[in-house]
């Protein structure tokens, strides 16, 4: 089922009464909670709760961006795009939005599309650390080297940010660039040792580089900070069958080889 139906288009005729409630508590509230969550990695939360926030304004451009930024972690590429489309017919200069569609583009295939709405939230709020993650997105999409730059850039803009570099490493790690996704999630442990999505994000890395003994060093970390999570555990089942399989080919080589 589509993820369009949880998500609410911020219908002038909703339920006047949820106005009246106090809309500005709870939508201060649930833009928190929505943040929360996708620091937390939580995507498919933060969905909801972005949605949650326009119930109670749906003039908050922000989490119209949210959500978009939401769709594009959970790969959904073309909802990403329909979303930031009936997004940006509200606020058609909004930077989070175009960038945001630029990043859908890009990962669709239209490169040139996503360049050209890259270029529109550049000129609009040059100073955004994620503008500039986003451009760096696409132009990772087209194979340039000047997304080298567009990194630095948005590293240069928040020097003290982890979340900024977790983001820059995931978009790394998706154009499968691990190594240098590694070196950013190593400076995001650095500036927040206590955040097991950290640890889980540098443990994927390790292990997506064969470097399978410090990745279960870091996916342990990882558990103990947060033991409920499934992603966690989900990954160091796959550590634990690559461990098996290197065993297994060991082993055949040295009866066969």
């Amino acid at each position: 089922m589509s993820r369009f139906t949880n998500l609410e288009f911020g219908d002038e005729s909703q339920d006047s009464n949820r106005q009246s409630e106090g809309s500005s508590k709870g939508e201060a509230h649930y833009l928190k909670e929505a943040r929360l969550a996708f620091e937390n990695g939580q995507f498919e939360s933060g969905l909801r709760l972005y949605s949650k926030v326009l119930e109670y304004n749906p003039g908050n451009a922000s989490a119209w961006a949210g959500q978009v930024r939401m769709l594009i972690e959970l790969e959904e590429y073309r909802e990403a795009k329909l979303w930031a489309d009936k997004a940006l017919e509200r606020f058609p200069n909004y930077p989070e939005l175009l960038a945001t569609k630029a990043v859908a583009l890009a990962r669709t295939g239209d490169l040139e599309g996503a360049l050209v709405f890259s270029d529109s939230s550049i000129a609009e709020h040059g100073d955004d650390p994620y503008v500039w993650l986003a451009r760096a997105d696409v132009l990772l999409a087209r194979r340039e080297a000047r997304a080298d730059y567009c990194f630095d850039k948005a590293l240069l803009l928040a020097p003290h940010d982890w979340f900024i570099r977790w983001l820059a490493a995931r978009i790394r790690f998706y154009y499968e660039q691990f190594a240098l996704a590694l070196k950013l999630i190593q400076q995001a442990v650095e500036l927040n040792s206590g955040h097991f999505l950290l640890w889980l994000q540098l443990g994927q890395c390790q292990h997506a580089l064969g470097l399978l003994g410090p990745a279960r060093t870091s996916l342990v970390q990882a558990r103990q900070l947060n033991p409920q999570s499934t992603e966690v555990t989900n990954a160091l089942v796959g550590l634990s069958g690559a461990n098996l399989g290197g065993r297994l080919r060991g082993l055949w080589r040295r009866l066969w080889g």
